[in-house]
């Protein structure tokens, strides 16, 4: 099992841009699989991304492929997540999620942080 602290959330014009982080503790880092997820309200929790244990597979809704981008550093135990081109329907809590396995897009992963918030305004 692995803590999971995401930040960098906030306030931001549509547009705009924001990156998150979610800093992990408590196990091997690079044994796990990541994944960004967000949820809005009145919503079902959503993948966005994800990334391989090594960073060598990624993955992307295509609701965000092109304007979001997944990436890790192992050495530094984070993973990041660079979102462009806001929209204002990328409005939601987002959540960042460890497994450990192959990369899918449900939501069954092992550990969740406790969410940052990403407001688009219009």
């Amino acid at each position: 099992q692995v803590h999971l602290v995401e930040s960098g959330g906030g306030l931001v014009q549509a547009g705009g841009s924001l990156r998150l982080s979610c800093a992990a503790s408590g196990r091997t880092f690079s044994n796990y699989a990541m994944g960004w997820f967000r949820q809005a309200p009145g919503k079902e929790r959503e993948f966005v991304a994800g990334i391989s244990r090594n960073g060598g597979l990624t993955d992307y809704a295509e609701s965000v492929k092109d304007r979001f981008t997944i990436s890790r550093d192992n050495a530094k135990n984070t993973v990041y997540l660079q979102m462009n081109s806001l929209k204002p329907e990328d409005t939601a809590a987002y959540y960042c999620a460890a497994r450990t396995g192959i990369l899918v897009r449900s939501t069954n992963y092992d550990d969740w942080g406790q969410g940052t918030q990403v407001t688009v305004s219009s």
